[in-house]
């Protein structure tokens, strides 16, 4: 079966025709790298892009993190070379393959059928999926897709920049806020009336994150394209992990920390689930549904949140699952 247990909370996007990036990658502290060969990577970069991205998977230490490798899109002619390249020179170095442009049941069928052959034919360990909804299609097909291959698929990953393209959105950003995108109050007595901004991909993130979450897969928010606005990548993840997901690609380094740091349940958050936990347990010794911790009710429903919490926190560093 898929990997459920493992870190998601930076993956670091690093393109295969960047060397030098890559030799860095595995030190910078990302949950995840993924090496990237497709639109990171210029047309007539991609073949040596590939070879780059074997010769790291071999030749690297990728003990402190996991790491996948992003193929070419299915309508691609690359596409089958790489995973071919790859799987069968550098496939006991890899965690996962990560398939962008998901539409359907049958995309992610037919890496997983090339899978099983180079495992066989190579005695390979099996690989995990990681797939991109990133287009109207996949996103209309996404409860589907999300049930395909359990034995493989692991993580969905929102990109946000196809998707806007695949649906025509009007806005030119990679992630973030939308000055156009706003509801009016309707006028006070002054006749002033406010402007408040919404989120414009909420809906479409938070349908995969149900999705993800109904078949057991791990729901990862994508890009945010100005990598100097830390803030606003901040406020981007914090809205992403309220929603349920797990983690947030990095496509700058600087981005990793922070992302760490949103996905990372606090000290006191563990604390309190853990007292939850406790509290819940003493209620049912005593024959009780129900209970009051700090002065507020807690339930069954109360002790599933705080297992999850729990059980994320397990997953962290020594320091942070102790707290």
């Amino acid at each position: 079966m898929a990997v459920r247990d493992r870190l998601h909370r930076s993956e670091l996007a690093v393109p295969g025709s960047n060397t030098r990036a890559m030799e860095k990658a595995p030190g910078l502290g990302a949950d995840m790298v993924f090496l990237d060969l497709e639109d990171a990577v210029a047309p007539d970069d991609k073949e040596q892009a590939r070879e780059n991205v074997i010769a790291a998977l071999t030749g690297q230490d990728w003990s402190a993190c996991s790491v996948s490798v992003r193929i070419n899109g299915l309508d691609t002619h690359w596409c089958y070379r790489d995973i071919v390249e790859v799987v069968e020179r550098a496939g006991s170095h890899l965690d996962t393959i990560l398939i962008p442009k998901v539409g359907a049941p049958a995309d992610v069928l037919f890496v997983a059928t090339m899978l099983d052959q180079i495992e066989a034919a190579f005695g390979l360990e099996p690989i995990n999926l990681h797939i991109l909804i990133e287009t109207a299609l996949g996103m209309a097909n996404v409860e589907a897709i999300a049930q395909t291959c359990p034995e493989r698929l692991e993580a969905m990953v929102f990109g946000v920049a196809d998707y806007a393209a695949s649906t025509q959105a009007r806005t030119t950003n990679i992630g973030g806020s939308n000055p156009d995108y706003v509801t009016l109050t309707h006028a006070g007595a002054s006749g002033l009336r406010e402007r408040h901004w919404g989120d414009q991909w909420h809906f479409a993130l938070s349908r995969m994150v149900v999705a993800c979450r109904a078949y057991g897969l791990r729901p990862i928010d994508g890009p945010f394209g100005d990598y100097q606005d830390a803030e606003g990548y901040t406020a981007a993840a914090r809205s992403a992990a309220q929603l349920g997901c797990e983690g947030k690609w990095a496509i700058h380094p600087s981005q990793i920390a922070l992302a760490n740091e949103v996905f990372t349940p606090s000290p006191e958050e563990i604390d309190r689930a853990r007292r939850i936990i406790e509290a819940m347990q003493q209620a049912a010794a005593e024959g009780k549904g129900a209970v009051s911790l700090d002065g507020k009710l807690i339930d069954a429903a109360s002790i599933k949140m705080a297992e999850n919490m729990v059980r994320k926190a397990d997953q962290m560093p020594v320091d942070v699952a102790s707290a």
